[in-house]
């Protein structure tokens, strides 16, 4: 029953063995002994099994870098002097970007996620994982040159466009290959590294035009442009290494090659014949539930509760206040901050970020998945209100340290907001997903997330900007009202998953579990 390699290639089963039913009536017994290794299976244990799989996860996830520096960079240029006398006018002595055109530069990434997120599950679903990877890293590499040499607004907007059809596609891709290729023991830990990515991307825009941002001429923001080559150049050679997702082979009912990419991801101790009947049975499942796999499938009654459940989680990010990192720079200067004081308190800020998201993998291996969510989701809400209340006070004298008070609580906000709901979206996304629409399940959720983005991006240049409603810290008010809706829905809506395998929750969605009975629930 061996699946034999010959000189890189990989032989076909035996005949027997062509269909993933026979596969599965031969070997039964593996598929009970897989999910009793998976359940067994402590953090420890997986971190010496699977480094293979670590790594390459970690290597997916390297374009989520790039898609949180592009954004994050554009909201520091609104900040930047050079890039505001090259392109901006002058308002009341100094130069600004007026607030049509950062609406209309910012929607360029958000636009083109909706339709790069929804277009990424097709190539995906045909041609797997790592092909698509490549020609979107391939991509990038080119379309790089257009924000390199834009020297008008136009271009630029340009640029900033077509980056975003790819860019979008690379949070569907990350989350889907790291989601297949780990036990659940790590599961949890690689999803929400893909938050890590975000916070490593952004921290990264910001350190870089703080570094740039004195510079007088155009390289002040053709340098952090230039930068987005230095991920191409490190993913590129690699992709030639870089094993497929098992379960999409799997699926192709290609369980040679499955079985040679599990090899490669795992150690020698690892039963990979166990792991790859596990995977299989799951498919079957799934095919006898008639989960489907086509983007209509995902609204079907089989995966319409698993499918608002994504979108949900995802959402939050942007109504609880996420997009305000993005112009966290600006948001410091309208505040009242100096520019060099602000662009210090956006490199502060994001380096917070970086710190919870670690502590949240503590978290992940202690707490249900579902408890960070909502315990999170409540801190974010009240330190939104509390930065609207300060805005309130109504004593001049007292401007300087109510502007410094504000400033501090957003930073503690995007601690909590990285302990929380930022990594743990990405692992319940991935845990509530069925496994035969979860590419595309991730890209309609990435599209409606983009879309509230898009709302954001139209709505927040308006609220700051000086010449327009220049509400400072009242902004609050606004994500900390939506914040506290969501916290209902999140309430009765999101499950506990922790320490699920995929089948197990393809059983209690079909079965229509509540809501509150997940986590104790027996199989």
């Amino acid at each position: 029953m061996d699946f034999k390699a010959h000189d890189g290639a990989v032989e076909e089963p035996e005949s027997q063995l062509q269909s993933p039913k026979a596969f599965v009536d031969v070997i039964e017994g593996e598929v009970r002994e897989a999910i009793a290794a998976e359940h067994e299976l402590d953090f420890l244990g997986a971190l010496k099994l699977y480094p293979k799989a670590i790594g390459w996860s970690a290597f997916f996830s390297l374009g989520v870098i790039m898609l949180a520096f592009d954004p994050q960079l554009l909201g520091n240029l609104y900040a930047m002097p050079a890039f505001q006398k090259d392109f901006g006018y002058q308002y009341n002595g100094e130069y600004i970007i007026s607030a049509p055109w950062q609406t209309g530069l910012s929607m360029g990434n958000p636009i083109g996620q909706v339709v790069g997120a929804i277009f990424a599950g097709l190539p995906m679903e045909l041609y797997g994982r790592k092909k698509t990877f490549s020609v979107c890293v391939c991509g990038t590499a080119g379309i790089v040159f257009i924000q390199f040499f834009a020297r008008s607004l136009p271009v630029l907007l340009v640029g900033e466009l077509l980056g975003g059809l790819i860019l979008g596609m690379y949070v569907v891709i990350a989350p889907a290959y790291a989601s297949e290729v780990c036990p659940i023991a790590i599961r949890g830990t690689l999803t929400s590294y893909i938050n890590l990515c975000f916070v490593m991307g952004q921290l990264l825009a910001n350190g870089v035009c703080a570094g740039t941002s004195k510079l007088s001429n155009h390289w002040a923001y053709s340098i952090p442009f230039a930068l987005q080559w230095f991920w191409i150049l490190i993913i590129i050679p690699g992709m030639a290494f870089a094993p497929e997702s098992p379960w999409w082979l799997a699926r192709k009912n290609r369980l040679a090659e499955a079985e040679h990419a599990l090899s490669r991801l795992a150690s020698p101790k690892v039963n990979i014949k166990a792991t790859l009947a596990m995977i299989v049975e799951t498919d079957r499942f799934e095919q006898e539930m008639e989960a489907g796999s086509t983007y209509w499938d995902c609204f079907r009654k089989v995966n319409l509760r698993r499918t608002e459940i994504s979108i949900g989680v995802y959402t939050i990010q942007v109504l609880s206040g996420i997009y305000l990192i993005n112009y966290g720079t600006l948001f410091f200067v309208r505040a009242g901050l100096a520019t060099d004081k602000a662009f210090d308190m956006g490199i502060g800020f994001l380096a917070v970020g970086f710190v919870g998201t670690l502590c949240s993998w503590f978290l992940l291996q202690h707490f249900g998945h579902r408890t960070i969510y909502n315990v999170g989701l409540t801190i974010l809400a009240v330190l939104q209100l509390l930065i609207g209340f300060l805005d309130l006070a109504p004593h001049i004298d007292r401007r300087s340290s109510i502007i410094w008070a504000q400033s501090s609580l957003m930073l503690i906000w995007n601690f909590f907001y990285d302990i929380s709901i930022g990594p743990v979206c990405f692992v319940i996304l991935c845990e509530v997903s069925a496994t035969k629409v979860r590419a595309k399940t991730i890209a309609i959720s990435t599209a409606v997330q983009a879309v509230l983005g898009i709302v954001m991006t139209v709505a927040i240049p308006y609220l700051m900007n000086p010449d327009q409603a220049n509400v400072k810290g009242k902004l609050g008010f606004f994500f900390g009202g939506l914040a506290c809706i969501s916290l209902v829905w999140a309430f009765f809506r999101i499950p506990e998953t922790k320490g699920r395998t995929y089948e197990e929750l393809d059983i209690m969605f079909e079965r229509g579990v509540p809501t509150r009975d997940f986590g104790t629930y027996k199989i």
